[in-house]
């Protein structure tokens, strides 16, 4: 039974999305810690072993728990957590193939210019988020050489860690919070139903089928914001 995984999924969404709207954090703190393991439970559904997309999902979580604390130290703990969720994407991602060099050269670009624009604002936290945002950049690539739904998921996940740095910088963005958690959820959604439609590199085919397997704007470098 995989689609009743995917539909909670998109009513933990919709149900976060109005929290961030209303700025009503226990719908928060309701829906936002149930995305990642919804999206774990179908892809345990679809094949059932532990990898680096299932680790990732896992740590999602606790990032995004952490993340619903309004304290600086539990916001290092998120990044910390999605740190490793990132790390878990790129290692399932590059045991497909090799990412497209086009895609490594074009989101080391981004990396480097995004990182030089908030330099400045981001005061303190400048040497976290340069790693941080460095194990995104090259899992957002490896994205790119899995298949197309990955590869958006990426770009989707840098886009939203994208709208959150804007806002660090001082850019007011109008309904930036709901931006922020649509596309954060979108990534994980492309990610995990993009990562569980292919074969990883050395996994044997199978005959007959597919195999069955509130913080302050200037320390929001992944901290989805619990604001509308």
């Amino acid at each position: 039974m995989r689609r009743p995984w995917l539909a909670l999924f998109g009513v933990a969404v919709a149900v976060e999305l109005v929290g961030v709207a209303l700025d009503a954090t226990p719908v928060q703190w309701l829906a936002k810690p149930l995305l990642a393991p919804l999206l774990l439970a179908y892809l345990w559904s679809v094949r059932r072993r532990v990898d680096g997309v299932a680790v990732g999902l896992v740590f999602a979580t606790a990032g995004d728990v952490a993340l619903l604390v309004p304290r600086p130290a539990a916001f290092l703990v998120g990044m910390g957590c999605f740190l490793v969720t990132q790390l878990g994407f790129l290692t399932a991602f590059l045991r497909h193939r090799r990412p497209p060099v086009p895609a490594v050269v074009g989101y080391l670009l981004t990396w480097a210019a995004a990182n030089a624009l908030l330099w400045s604002p981001l005061g303190p936290l400048r040497l976290p988020v340069l790693g941080y945002s460095l194990a995104l950049s090259l899992m957002a690539a490896a994205a790119a050489g899995v298949s197309r739904r990955t590869a958006a998921g990426g770009a989707f996940f840098l886009v939203s860690d994208l709208l959150i740095g804007a806002g660090a910088a001082g850019v007011d963005l109008p309904g930036a919070g709901l931006l922020v958690m649509s596309t954060y959820s979108a990534a994980l959604l492309l990610i995990t139903t993009g990562s569980a439609r292919v074969r990883t590199v050395g996994s044997p085919r199978r005959s007959g089928g597919a195999g069955r397997s509130a913080q302050p704007q200037s320390v929001t470098a992944h901290n989805r914001i619990e604001s509308g």
